[in-house]
Protein backbone atom coordinates (compact mmCIF):
# COMPACT_ATOMS: atom_id res chain seq x y z
CA UNK A 1 0.00 0.00 0.00
CA UNK A 2 1.45 3.27 -1.33
CA UNK A 3 1.91 6.49 0.90
CA UNK A 4 -1.35 8.51 0.69
CA UNK A 5 -0.79 11.44 -1.34
CA UNK A 6 2.42 9.57 -3.21
CA UNK A 7 0.12 9.75 -6.78
CA UNK A 8 -0.12 13.86 -6.55
CA UNK A 9 3.48 14.17 -5.70
CA UNK A 10 4.35 11.64 -9.00
CA UNK A 11 1.91 14.02 -11.12
CA UNK A 12 3.48 16.95 -9.93
CA UNK A 13 6.83 15.72 -10.69
CA UNK A 14 5.86 15.01 -14.04
CA UNK A 15 4.31 18.68 -14.61
CA UNK A 16 7.16 19.99 -13.06
CA UNK A 17 9.74 18.58 -15.58
CA UNK A 18 7.44 19.42 -18.35
CA UNK A 19 8.27 22.61 -17.24
CA UNK A 20 12.01 22.63 -16.81
CA UNK A 21 12.60 20.56 -20.28
CA UNK A 22 10.28 23.24 -21.96
CA UNK A 23 12.88 26.34 -21.29
CA UNK A 24 15.62 24.35 -21.95
CA UNK A 25 14.31 23.29 -25.41
CA UNK A 26 13.82 26.73 -26.10
CA UNK A 27 17.40 27.65 -25.08
CA UNK A 28 18.70 25.38 -27.62
CA UNK A 29 17.08 27.11 -30.31
CA UNK A 30 17.43 30.65 -29.26
CA UNK A 31 18.95 33.02 -31.69
CA UNK A 32 18.48 30.51 -34.77
CA UNK A 33 16.24 31.85 -37.93
CA UNK A 34 12.74 33.20 -37.42
CA UNK A 35 9.92 31.46 -39.26
CA UNK A 36 9.64 27.49 -39.02
CA UNK A 37 12.12 26.58 -36.34
CA UNK A 38 13.15 22.67 -35.89
CA UNK A 39 12.12 23.21 -32.17
CA UNK A 40 8.35 23.62 -33.18
CA UNK A 41 9.03 20.12 -35.99
CA UNK A 42 10.58 18.28 -32.94
CA UNK A 43 7.41 18.88 -30.58
CA UNK A 44 5.45 16.99 -33.20
CA UNK A 45 7.76 13.98 -32.67
CA UNK A 46 8.53 10.98 -30.25
CA UNK A 47 11.83 12.65 -29.46
CA UNK A 48 10.03 15.81 -27.62
CA UNK A 49 10.67 17.50 -24.74
CA UNK A 50 8.96 19.73 -22.86
CA UNK A 51 5.42 20.81 -23.92
CA UNK A 52 4.72 19.08 -27.07
CA UNK A 53 1.92 21.20 -28.67
CA UNK A 54 2.73 24.55 -30.82
CA UNK A 55 1.57 27.41 -29.47
CA UNK A 56 -0.82 28.35 -32.35
CA UNK A 57 -1.26 31.26 -33.47
CA UNK A 58 2.14 32.04 -32.08
CA UNK A 59 3.67 29.67 -33.85
CA UNK A 60 3.00 27.66 -37.01
CA UNK A 61 3.80 24.43 -38.51
CA UNK A 62 4.35 24.49 -42.12
CA UNK A 63 1.55 22.54 -44.00
CA UNK A 64 2.29 19.71 -47.00
CA UNK A 65 2.30 21.11 -50.14
CA UNK A 66 -0.48 19.06 -51.21
CA UNK A 67 -2.72 20.62 -48.41
CA UNK A 68 -5.97 21.66 -50.40
CA UNK A 69 -8.15 24.35 -49.40
CA UNK A 70 -9.64 27.15 -51.38
CA UNK A 71 -8.94 27.05 -54.69
CA UNK A 72 -7.48 30.17 -56.82
CA UNK A 73 -7.54 31.53 -60.56
CA UNK A 74 -3.76 31.11 -61.86
CA UNK A 75 -2.55 34.40 -63.94
CA UNK A 76 0.14 34.13 -66.37
CA UNK A 77 2.67 36.03 -65.42
CA UNK A 78 4.29 36.96 -69.39
CA UNK A 79 1.04 37.94 -70.61
CA UNK A 80 -1.07 39.14 -66.90
CA UNK A 81 -3.96 37.34 -68.47
CA UNK A 82 -6.04 34.64 -66.77
CA UNK A 83 -5.90 31.08 -67.92
CA UNK A 84 -9.37 30.35 -67.18
CA UNK A 85 -11.46 29.85 -70.13
CA UNK A 86 -15.22 30.18 -68.82
CA UNK A 87 -15.05 26.29 -69.93
CA UNK A 88 -17.33 25.42 -67.00
CA UNK A 89 -16.14 22.61 -66.01
CA UNK A 90 -15.20 23.12 -62.81
CA UNK A 91 -18.89 24.37 -61.84
CA UNK A 92 -20.01 21.02 -63.53
CA UNK A 93 -17.92 18.35 -61.68
CA UNK A 94 -17.66 20.46 -57.95
CA UNK A 95 -19.68 17.60 -55.93
CA UNK A 96 -21.50 21.09 -53.60
CA UNK A 97 -21.97 22.98 -56.30
CA UNK A 98 -20.08 26.15 -54.80
CA UNK A 99 -18.68 27.39 -58.16
CA UNK A 100 -20.53 30.26 -60.04
CA UNK A 101 -18.96 31.55 -63.23
CA UNK A 102 -20.31 34.25 -65.88
CA UNK A 103 -18.63 34.25 -69.19
CA UNK A 104 -17.61 37.38 -70.89
CA UNK A 105 -19.67 38.87 -74.17
CA UNK A 106 -18.52 40.36 -76.49
CA UNK A 107 -20.15 43.68 -76.97
CA UNK A 108 -20.10 43.97 -80.26
CA UNK A 109 -21.37 40.75 -81.97
CA UNK A 110 -22.64 39.20 -78.88
CA UNK A 111 -20.80 36.06 -79.02
CA UNK A 112 -19.29 34.63 -75.59
CA UNK A 113 -15.48 35.60 -74.96
CA UNK A 114 -13.27 32.37 -73.57
CA UNK A 115 -12.61 34.84 -70.53
CA UNK A 116 -14.33 34.78 -66.72
CA UNK A 117 -16.62 38.20 -66.11
CA UNK A 118 -17.12 36.79 -62.81
CA UNK A 119 -16.14 33.47 -60.69
CA UNK A 120 -17.75 32.94 -57.42
CA UNK A 121 -16.79 29.94 -54.91
CA UNK A 122 -18.52 29.95 -51.77
CA UNK A 123 -16.23 29.21 -49.26
CA UNK A 124 -18.52 27.93 -46.32
CA UNK A 125 -19.75 25.19 -49.10
CA UNK A 126 -16.55 24.24 -50.77
CA UNK A 127 -15.24 20.48 -49.40
CA UNK A 128 -11.81 21.29 -50.63
CA UNK A 129 -11.69 18.20 -52.70
CA UNK A 130 -9.45 18.97 -55.30
CA UNK A 131 -11.65 18.27 -57.81
CA UNK A 132 -11.62 21.74 -59.77
CA UNK A 133 -7.82 21.88 -59.99
CA UNK A 134 -7.90 17.95 -61.26
CA UNK A 135 -10.45 18.24 -64.14
CA UNK A 136 -9.19 21.87 -65.35
CA UNK A 137 -7.43 21.27 -68.76
CA UNK A 138 -6.28 24.83 -68.56
CA UNK A 139 -4.67 24.30 -65.53
CA UNK A 140 -6.51 27.62 -64.46
CA UNK A 141 -7.25 26.72 -61.20
CA UNK A 142 -5.30 25.42 -58.14
CA UNK A 143 -5.72 25.25 -54.71
CA UNK A 144 -4.52 27.24 -52.38
CA UNK A 145 -2.61 26.36 -48.83
CA UNK A 146 -4.14 29.20 -46.69
CA UNK A 147 -6.76 28.16 -43.95
CA UNK A 148 -6.65 31.31 -42.04
CA UNK A 149 -9.90 32.56 -43.24
CA UNK A 150 -11.67 33.38 -40.35
CA UNK A 151 -12.92 36.91 -39.51
CA UNK A 152 -15.50 38.87 -37.65
CA UNK A 153 -18.56 39.70 -39.38
CA UNK A 154 -19.11 43.59 -40.16
CA UNK A 155 -22.97 43.19 -41.17
CA UNK A 156 -25.19 40.40 -40.63
CA UNK A 157 -25.47 40.47 -44.89
CA UNK A 158 -21.10 39.83 -44.69
CA UNK A 159 -20.26 37.72 -47.92
CA UNK A 160 -15.96 37.88 -47.93
CA UNK A 161 -16.38 34.53 -47.19
CA UNK A 162 -18.16 34.24 -51.14
CA UNK A 163 -14.62 34.57 -52.77
CA UNK A 164 -15.05 36.97 -56.13
CA UNK A 165 -13.03 37.03 -59.04
CA UNK A 166 -10.60 39.32 -57.77
CA UNK A 167 -10.06 37.84 -54.50
CA UNK A 168 -9.11 34.43 -56.36
CA UNK A 169 -6.80 35.61 -59.30
CA UNK A 170 -3.88 34.71 -57.51
CA UNK A 171 0.21 35.12 -59.92
CA UNK A 172 1.59 32.31 -61.34
CA UNK A 173 4.86 32.50 -59.32
CA UNK A 174 2.09 32.35 -56.15
CA UNK A 175 0.73 28.65 -57.29
CA UNK A 176 4.85 27.76 -57.73
CA UNK A 177 5.90 29.22 -54.68
CA UNK A 178 3.42 27.08 -52.27
CA UNK A 179 3.98 23.67 -55.13
CA UNK A 180 7.31 24.11 -55.88
CA UNK A 181 7.40 20.31 -57.12
CA UNK A 182 5.04 20.95 -59.99
CA UNK A 183 7.12 23.45 -61.43
CA UNK A 184 9.31 22.33 -63.57
CA UNK A 185 6.72 19.12 -64.47
CA UNK A 186 4.15 22.05 -65.61
CA UNK A 187 6.76 24.37 -67.47
CA UNK A 188 7.81 20.84 -69.54
CA UNK A 189 4.09 20.59 -70.52
CA UNK A 190 3.89 24.14 -71.09
CA UNK A 191 6.61 24.20 -73.64
CA UNK A 192 5.91 21.08 -75.26
CA UNK A 193 2.21 22.60 -76.09
CA UNK A 194 3.83 26.04 -77.26
CA UNK A 195 6.21 24.04 -79.12
CA UNK A 196 3.52 21.82 -80.92
CA UNK A 197 1.47 25.06 -81.31
CA UNK A 198 4.06 27.06 -83.32
CA UNK A 199 5.12 23.98 -85.37
CA UNK A 200 1.22 23.71 -86.20
CA UNK A 201 0.79 27.14 -87.21
CA UNK A 202 4.51 26.99 -89.10
CA UNK A 203 3.15 24.25 -91.37
CA UNK A 204 -0.06 26.15 -91.84
CA UNK A 205 1.98 29.20 -93.21
CA UNK A 206 3.70 26.92 -95.29
CA UNK A 207 0.80 25.68 -96.71
CA UNK A 208 -0.85 28.99 -97.05
CA UNK A 209 2.51 29.99 -98.72
CA UNK A 210 2.28 26.96 -101.34
CA UNK A 211 -1.25 27.45 -102.36
CA UNK A 212 -0.68 31.39 -102.32
CA UNK A 213 2.45 30.85 -105.40
CA UNK A 214 0.35 28.36 -106.91
CA UNK A 215 -2.58 30.66 -107.55
CA UNK A 216 -0.38 33.11 -108.51
CA UNK A 217 1.61 30.92 -110.89
CA UNK A 218 -1.26 30.22 -112.79
CA UNK A 219 -2.75 33.64 -112.71
CA UNK A 220 0.32 34.47 -114.84
CA UNK A 221 0.77 31.45 -117.13
CA UNK A 222 -0.37 32.16 -120.99
CA UNK A 223 -3.58 31.06 -122.09
CA UNK A 224 -3.13 28.93 -124.99
CA UNK A 225 -6.58 28.45 -127.40
CA UNK A 226 -7.40 24.88 -128.06
CA UNK A 227 -6.86 23.84 -131.63
CA UNK A 228 -10.01 23.35 -133.94
CA UNK A 229 -10.58 20.09 -134.80
CA UNK A 230 -10.21 20.14 -138.74
CA UNK A 231 -13.04 18.69 -140.18
CA UNK A 232 -12.79 16.93 -143.87
CA UNK A 233 -15.57 17.89 -146.16
CA UNK A 234 -15.48 15.02 -148.92
CA UNK A 235 -14.60 16.59 -152.65
CA UNK A 236 -16.88 16.49 -155.80
CA UNK A 237 -14.10 14.19 -157.67
CA UNK A 238 -13.81 12.31 -154.18
CA UNK A 239 -17.46 11.46 -154.10
CA UNK A 240 -17.68 10.52 -157.89
CA UNK A 241 -14.54 7.72 -157.34
CA UNK A 242 -16.61 6.40 -154.73
CA UNK A 243 -19.65 6.28 -156.58
CA UNK A 244 -17.62 4.42 -159.89
CA UNK A 245 -16.20 2.03 -156.79
CA UNK A 246 -19.82 0.56 -155.41
CA UNK A 247 -21.02 0.46 -159.24
CA UNK A 248 -18.15 -1.64 -160.40
CA UNK A 249 -18.65 -3.81 -157.41
CA UNK A 250 -22.28 -4.21 -158.11
CA UNK A 251 -21.66 -4.94 -162.05
CA UNK A 252 -19.18 -7.78 -161.02
CA UNK A 253 -21.24 -9.31 -158.41
CA UNK A 254 -24.30 -9.52 -161.12
CA UNK A 255 -21.82 -11.23 -163.42
CA UNK A 256 -20.68 -13.86 -160.96
CA UNK A 257 -24.50 -14.89 -160.66
CA UNK A 258 -25.31 -15.08 -164.25
CA UNK A 259 -22.23 -17.67 -164.53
Amino acid sequence: MGIIGSGILTGLGVTLRHFVETYIEDFKYMGKKAGVQPRMLRRQSPKAHGIVTVEYPMEKLPVPENFRYIPFLVKDDKTNEDRCTSCGICAKVCPPQCIWIARTEDPVTKRPVPAPKDFFIDSTICMNCGYCAEFCPFDAIKMNTDYEIAYYPETENDMRLVYDKNRLTMNESFHWNIHPSVKAAELEAKAADEAKAKAAAEAAAKKAAADAAKKVALAAAPVVPDAPVASVAPTPAAGGAAMAARAAAAARAAAAAKK
